[in-house]
């Protein structure tokens, strides 16, 4: 009893809001960086996007790792935060969450892998130029896949949250089922990109959830006294 006397949901809500708005930045430096200097099927363009960017590219790789870390961070915060809704289900948000974090770190080497190309150290130069243009846009494709199979874990721990969220009543239930939807959002869009490549991606119209939660929990927080009423029932 005394742990639980200890949490404040209300500094919990708003740590858990800040850490999933940090994201946003990060994560939108990575992609903006990424689509600017990626072009597919052209890979003189790519190269010479890359090393006119300067440190856009590294610092890019480093953003992705950044927002691994802080994930870590989130979901172990939202577990402390949602644990007296359901401790089962919340167990469950953390495992589909945390596996998903090695699989997206080591993706990164695929990218780095890029860099180590492009250092012309003398092992490389058994290639030639067109041999390694073809490795090097191999590793980004490869990057690509790598993301659609984080994206199936993105999805599968948004169902358990978005359940959680739901069935508490101390957040809106909007919210939840945004998230649920979120996290078919996610799954559909890896289907997608195996099975379909030429479709739009659908989490585009699916993520709104993932906004809106963070905003929720930074601006409006928690209804204190049904926190409190559900974490003396867990006790």
């Amino acid at each position: 009893m005394a742990d639980k006397e200890e949490i404040n949901p209300s500094r919990v809500a708003r740590i858990a809001g800040v850490l999933y708005l940090i994201m946003v930045p990060l994560g939108f430096f990575g992609m903006y960086s990424h689509s600017n200097l990626v072009i597919p099927g052209d890979s003189v363009t790519t190269i010479m996007n890359i090393k006119t960017a300067g440190l856009l590219f590294p610092l890019s790789i480093m953003s992705a790792l950044l927002v691994q870390i802080v994930n870590i961070l989130l979901v172990l915060v939202l577990y402390k935060l949602l644990k007296p809704v359901n401790k089962n289900l919340a167990i469950l948000m953390v495992i589909f969450f945390i596996v998903s974090v090695p699989i997206t770190m080591l993706n990164e080497l695929n990218q780095y892998a890029v860099l180590l190309l492009l250092n012309g150290k003398e092992y490389l130069l058994t290639f030639n130029s067109e041999q390694l243009h073809a490795q090097i846009m191999f590793f980004f494709e490869l990057h690509e896949h790598g993301i659609h199979i984080s994206g199936l874990f993105w999805g599968l721990w948004l169902l358990p949250m978005g359940l959680l969220v739901y069935k508490s009543s101390f957040i809106p239930k909007i919210i939840g089922g945004m998230l649920i939807i979120g996290c078919f959002g996610y799954l559909l869009d890896s289907l997608r990109f195996y099975f379909f490549p030429t479709i739009e991606p659908i989490v585009l119209y699916t993520f709104w959830g993932e906004l809106l939660l963070p905003i929720w929990l930074l601006f409006k927080g928690v209804n204190v006294e049904q926190w409190n009423k559900l974490a003396c029932k867990t006790d």
